[in-house]
């Protein structure tokens, strides 16, 4: 990766241990598809008061030649995995990996492109 990685911690202490974690699976991305200019990465924890389990929410904005990619993983899902922040982080990425890929196929030309039907009228039945 041509830029740094940025990593934000909201409403939490940052953590070296989740932000290897995230380290190593900027790695695998940029093994997918090696033009990422710009990553950062915001693993933020809900504010006190919500909710008796946390759960984390993970968003990723990748920067490729051509588009921004944005993945959003957490609240929003009701998923009680995400009360581990390296579950959200696992999910978040995995959700980049989907997106980096349909990205690539994109930009290969790889995906399919559907024909719009066409209506054919006969000229016999049609009345005169």
């Amino acid at each position: 990766m041509r830029i740094p990685l940025e990593v934000t911690f909201r409403h939490m202490e940052p953590s070296a241990a989740a932000e290897a974690r995230i380290a190593e699976k900027v790695a695998k991305l940029e093994h997918i598809y090696n033009n990422i200019t710009r990553c950062h990465v915001t693993v933020e924890a809900p504010h006190e008061h919500n909710r008796q389990g946390k759960l984390f929410h993970v968003s990723i904005d990748l920067t490729v030649p051509g588009a921004e990619l944005l993945v959003t993983r957490g609240h929003n899902h009701q998923s009680h995995a995400h009360e581990d922040v390296y579950v959200a982080i696992r999910d978040a990425f995995d959700a980049a990996k989907r997106r980096l890929d349909d990205y690539s196929r994109q930009q290969r030309g790889d995906v399919k492109h559907h024909e719009r039907p066409q209506a054919r009228v006969d000229e016999e039945s049609v009345p005169e």
